[in-house]
């Protein structure tokens, strides 16, 4: 664990870059650094991972520290027997199976509804934290902001003392509210409080005095964070809004000098704040069934999201309907992933276009679409590839939408070497990706001349990769279940693996940064 000291920390234009570590000798504000060594820009996910799971739920809680976001904020306000609650907003319709003012209600009461359904059935289990739930849920894992919408400060004050937790939280409100905080933790619990530019800076710091401060992204400028670390406070870009929460603003506020960013596209803002550092990738990254992480596998909104991610291959999985046209999915039923029945071999293009593929997901994907090849090949852009994963189409179909999209450059194959053997023969210009499960089936595999292989993660070896490269074959591997982690990923890129394929990009991404940091 590493700390922060309010003077230290902010006390040189180089804090964006260095370690949140404080100088011996001097007091210290303590963070507990998820992700060590710690990252210059820290993200802080509104409302959790709100994109994958219910809002402030365990599930969005949980999410983010899988996927190595350094803060989570919740909402907390106080309930009828005057108990503390995770729970954004003022009443409880829409967001659990209840209604009324979340005020109204004991915390027992509260704790006893359906809070998941909303979002999609699959979290019909979640059901609302206690505060004290939060923190022992999020201690070690991940950081806590605490968005106090009505809050008993010395009730707040006890219950993250109690916890251990002043390491790991910050606590936003109005001024009095943080008084009071300050004052029952003695100084314990670090605060955050909003700043405005119309307000006297001198005045705000004296009264205020909080540990951080949350500023608009249109407001940030280098200026004002050099007088805040002058200061010894913290700022935090708040990029919330269609019109702020993209690469540009969170760009703009990371070289300003905000060293936290508070996002409702945490998986955006990290990528985009890792790949504007330009260094070279060791490895190139393929997502699985496109971000199927953070949209429906299969679909345009899964497809746009990995190329928003930075994806170097979005891989995609291709059938063919009952009328011999070509759609994305992954099963040879409809049954898991829509709200319809039967094989994909079965329907027609009309009778699967009418289905809903996003709703099974969550609530904010309902209405969502079996997409076409044609269409997904178009939702690419001008820069990811396409990794077609040839469940049940014909070479000559990928072919030619391969040649139609223009992505003989930007795409494979995958399928058997006998498969491959036939798409070679079509046009010298497709890359086939046949499987390759050992080392010794490198031999018969090679003979058809693809572009890479598909090796199984349990064979991949330094001696496999070296094998394959010395033939002029890419090396890709699936790091999906129980290989996703970055320890593997850092082995596998040190053999010289080409490409992962990944459900966990952002872990992916976490590997590459501890080898920029190790290549430094």
């Amino acid at each position: 664990m590493s700390h922060i000291t309010r003077r230290a920390f902010l006390a040189s234009p180089a804090v964006a870059a260095s370690s949140l570590s404080a100088r011996a000798g001097e007091k210290r504000l303590p963070f507990f650094e998820p992700v060590a060594p710690p990252r210059r820009v820290q993200v802080v996910a509104h409302r959790g991972l709100a994109q994958l799971a219910p809002e402030n739920t365990r599930f969005a809680v949980e999410a983010c520290a899988g996927d190595l976001i350094e803060w989570a904020e919740i909402g907390v306000r106080l309930t009828k027997d005057g108990k503390h609650v995770v729970f954004h907003d003022d009443r409880l319709d829409g967001k659990t199976d209840g209604s009324g003012p979340a005020a109204g209600l004991v915390l027992d009461r509260l704790q006893a509804l359906d809070a998941g359904s909303w979002f999609a059935p699959r979290f019909a289990a979640a059901r609302l934290l206690s505060l004290s739930e939060a923190l022992a849920l999020a201690k070690g894992k991940v950081n806590l902001s605490l968005d106090c919408k009505s809050v008993d400060p010395e009730l707040l004050a006890r219950e993250v003392q109690a916890a251990g937790m002043e390491q790991q939280v910050v606590a936003l409100a109005p001024p009095a509210t943080l008084a009071a905080v300050r004052k029952a933790s003695r100084g314990a619990v670090p605060t955050i409080a909003e700043y405005r530019p119309a307000s006297d800076f001198d005045t705000f710091i004296t009264d205020v005095a909080p540990t951080a401060v949350e500023i608009g992204a249109a407001d940030v400028t280098p200026e004002l964070c050099k007088k805040f670390r002058a200061a010894g406070v913290i700022v935090r870009a708040n990029a919330l809004g269609a019109k702020w929460d993209a690469p540009e603003t969170w760009l703009k506020t990371a070289a300003a000098g905000a060293v936290w960013l508070k996002t409702d596209n945490p998986g955006g803002a990290r990528t985009a704040l890792m790949r504007e550092r330009g260094a070279k990738w060791p490895v190139r990254v393929a997502h699985h069934r496109g971000a199927n992480r953070y949209a429906p596998e299969n679909t345009l909104p899964a497809i746009r999201t990995a190329v928003g991610l930075g994806a170097d291959f979005v891989e995609v999985d291709v059938r063919t309907t009952k009328d011999g046209k070509f759609v994305l999915m992954h099963d040879s039923t409809v049954n898991r992933t829509t709200n319809g029945k039967g094989k994909v071999a079965d329907l027609t293009l009309d009778e699967i276009r009418k289905l809903d593929a996003g709703a099974w997901f969550g609530k904010p994907f309902a209405g969502t679409t079996v997409p076409t090849l044609d269409e997904a090949l178009a939702a690419l852009g001008d820069r990811a590839s396409v990794y077609l994963d040839a469940k049940d189409v014909g070479p000559e179909a990928l072919a030619a939408a391969v040649k139609a999209h223009g992505l003989f450059d930007r795409h494979v194959v995958y399928q058997s070497a006998e498969y491959g053997a036939r798409l070679k023969k079509l046009d010298a210009r497709l890359r086939p990706l046949p499987p390759l499960k050992t080392l010794a089936d490198l031999e018969r595999v090679a003979e058809t001349k693809p572009y890479g292989v598909d090796a199984s993660w349990r064979a991949l070896s330094k001696e496999l990769i070296a094998a394959c490269h010395a033939k002029g074959i890419q090396v890709f591997a699936d790091a999906l279940g129980l290989n996703e982690s970055v320890e593997q990923y850092r082995r596998a890129m040190g053999w010289g693996i080409d490409v992962i394929q990944t459900d966990h990009p952002l872990r992916v991404l976490r590997a590459v940064e501890l080898d920029a940091a190790t290549r430094r």
